[in-house]
């Protein structure tokens, strides 16, 4: 799959699945265009595109600020001029069982997983249906599709992802323009380290794959999802989880 021509943005880049999924854009030829919190990490990932003779630009930004997300994306088409792949993966955690969790935690959770990826779908689909052309590729969760207890802020954004992708995958489908979820399951990273190792011992039990995913596998989905291979599929949401949830 060659992305030669095509410039990416890819949002919670400087690691985990994002930092994967930027690493495997920019080794199929894409621009990439990284942005998350920690500005030390992108640098280090620009670099490590650089070394590999990938061409990447890092921008400091925190999804769930509507004005940075404006600067950023603007800042971003003026580098690179455009904007063909957007990969909204940019996530966090604030579990709590409902009885107990603050308003707060809610709406962090929401703001950052859910309303974030509306906003910058806003910055790039004028430019991608002037073009008629586009990838819009939206990270949700196993737990958006089945719930999890003590993750109603979580599972509730990652439910509304899906319900964004397929509303959007019909708005923009006579454009040319694609809207795809992938829903990973249980992968290392930060995230789930953060879990204990009693926990993925449980996890791993659930997963007929017998092994805890990587960011790669996610990864390999998403660069899927944006090339030409994946012209015809559109609103789908594409399971990465090891067989744990089939159908």
């Amino acid at each position: 799959m060659s992305f030669s021509g095509r410039v990416a943005l890819v949002t919670g880049a400087s690691q985990g699945i994002g930092r994967a999924c930027a690493l495997q854009l920019a080794s199929a030829g894409a621009a990439v265009a990284v942005a998350a919190r920690n500005q030390e990490k992108l640098n280090e990932l620009v670099a490590q595109i650089a070394s590999t003779g990938g061409q990447a630009a890092a921008f400091s930004l925190d999804v769930a600020d509507e004005d940075q997300v404006k600067s950023t994306f603007k800042a971003a088409l003026a580098h690179f001029g455009k904007i063909d792949i957007l990969v909204n993966n940019a996530g966090i955690t604030r579990d709590q069982l409902v009885m107990r969790m603050k308003r707060a935690d809610w709406d962090a959770v929401i703001n950052t997983n859910l309303t974030s990826a509306y906003v910058c779908i806003q910055q790039v689909i004028g430019s991608m249906l002037k073009q008629r052309w586009g990838r819009i590729i939206n990270i949700t969760s196993i737990f958006g599709q089945t719930g999890q207890a003590g993750q109603a802020n979580y599972a509730s954004s990652k439910a509304g992802l899906i319900g964004l992708t397929m509303a959007m995958a019909r708005e923009v489908a006579s454009r040319n323009i694609t809207c795809n979820a992938v829903a990973p399951g249980f992968i290392e990273t930060a995230m789930t380290t953060r879990m204990g190792e009693a926990f993925k011992t449980e996890a791993l039990k659930m997963v007929p794959l017998n092994r805890i995913g990587t960011p790669e596998d996610v990864a390999n989905a998403v660069v899927f999802l944006a090339s030409d291979a994946a012209s015809y599929i559109t609103g789908h949401v594409l399971n990465v989880n090891g067989g744990m949830l089939m159908g």
